[in-house]
């Protein structure tokens, strides 16, 4: 009815698309078992080497009116099986199976511009601006998809503030697919699996605003709960905790800006246990603004509270939770070597220079080094000491085929190539060091 009332004060329009990703990765002594961890201190792999293809397809409608504002509806399907020449394996060999990627209604400008919503699935990546916060919905299938079922809606009280309220739920299993059966009870959150689901929900409040023309700042409260599961035989009960955080970005010239971050956890479990955690973030940004080739540069710390008793059966109480911010911002090899499961971030402190230039679109050159210390010494390393290690990251983007016009940039061919190299401190008891390659190529229709 609503599209209806829309059709007839506005035309309909439709949009449609695809793309393909083509990948290959390989990594050798990654710090953990690919795959996640949990608690338990995991041994360093062999050499790994796997090809991904993804393909997605793409739709949506769009209407607009002065009386009804503007809206959205979009449906996304995707499908990517591997080929693992090593180790051997057919888990997600072709055709492996076709899910429902995405599927949200947005409605944007209603009631004179006060409100905007979106219900559905819908990708959790670059919301808020958040993004030790908000990353990845389904860490467990390593980017083959991003989403959260969620419903969220913004408040715009002045042109600067804006209150964002959410509710998401996160399925360990997800039922919206068809195909084979190898995948079926693929672990989406990164830690339940076959043995068991490991659901997580939550809800909160998200206030931005400026204090002055140099001077934005969030301010935001979270609940997240996670389902009781069961993992290697072991339980674990279900958990609920409620972090409270601040953002500041002052901006000290057109070019150069500060971000800081400070985040506390409170919470309990299903056996009783007090649940505690907190994180810092203090950043510099500078970009240079100019017409052509752009340097850029960061500096980042990063704190996150681990635990001392976390290899206990009742441990990690005291360790920093993620939230959602289970992805690879900091490295895609750590993406596979934390211990608390698939992109966990937890117990660390890390120091992060980059520096790079960027060229155009689709075409950047990106360098970082910097050490790593955990936080506490929990022992899930192997070793004795608190220096993880000194991680670098080498990436480079290009492009093969883009359109100057924006009008024409249905069809676009582009790539890119990733090395990290990380060697090992006293965290961990072996001193080999651990490396990361991918190239990609991507084919947007």
């Amino acid at each position: 009815m609503l599209f209806g009332n829309l059709l007839l004060a506005s035309a309909l329009a439709f949009n449609a698309g695809a793309d393909v990703r083509i990948r290959e990765e390989m990594m050798d002594k990654v710090p953990g078992l690919p795959g996640g961890g949990r608690l338990l201190a995991a041994p360093r792999t062999g050499f790994r080497n796997h090809f991904r293809f993804r393909s997605r397809v793409w739709g949506e409608l769009k209407a607009e009116s002065e009386t009804l504002g503007k809206w959205r509806l979009y449906l996304r399907l995707a499908d990517e099986f591997r080929w693992n020449p090593q180790p051997k394996n057919e888990a997600n060999t072709f055709p492996d199976e076709l899910i429902l990627d995405n599927l949200v209604l947005e409605g944007r400008g209603l009631f004179d511009g006060f409100l905007d919503f979106a219900v559905g699935r819908q990708d959790l990546l670059g919301l808020y601006g958040l993004d030790h916060v908000f990353v990845d919905g389904t860490p467990g299938d390593g980017s083959r998809t991003v989403f959260t079922d969620m419903i969220r809606a913004r408040l715009h009280f002045t042109e600067e503030s804006k209150l964002d309220l959410f509710f998401l739920h996160n399925a360990d299993d997800n039922v919206l697919r068809w195909g084979t059966d190898r995948s079926k009870h693929r672990s989406l959150t990164g830690l339940g699996g076959a043995e068991a689901e490991m659901d997580d929900w939550g809800f909160g409040g998200i206030w931005s605003s400026r204090l002055s023309t140099w001077l934005d700042y969030q301010l935001f409260a979270l609940q997240k709960n996670t389902r009781s599961f069961t993992y290697r035989g072991a339980r674990h009960p279900w958990t609920r905790r409620e972090t409270l955080g601040l953002k500041l970005v002052p901006h000290l010239t057109e070019e150069l800006s500060l971000q800081l971050e400070a985040m506390g956890q409170v919470g309990r479990n299903g056996d009783g246990d007090w649940l505690t955690g907190w994180s810092t973030y203090v950043g510099a940004n500078w970009t240079a603004k100019r017409e052509g080739v752009k340097p850029f540069a960061k500096l980042g710390f990063h704190t996150m509270s681990g635990d001392r008793d976390a290899a206990n059966h009742d441990g990690g109480c005291k360790a920093w939770d993620p939230i959602w911010g289970r992805g690879v911002n900091d490295s895609e090899l750590f993406l596979y070597g934390t211990h608390y499961g698939a992109a966990w971030w937890s117990n660390m402190l890390y120091v992060k220079a980059t520096a790079g230039l960027d060229l155009g679109r689709y075409h950047k050159l990106t360098g970082s080094t910097g050490p790593m210390f955990a936080a506490v010494r929990d022992g899930l390393g192997g070793g004795d000491g608190d220096f993880k290690g000194y991680l670098s990251q080498l990436r480079y983007d290009f492009p093969l085929w883009t359109a100057e016009n924006a009008e024409a940039r249905r069809f676009e061919i582009f790539g890119h190539v990733l090395f990290e190299y990380f060697v090992p401190g006293d965290y961990f008891a072996s001193e080999r060091a651990a490396w990361f390659f991918r190239w990609q190529i991507d084919f947007k229709f």
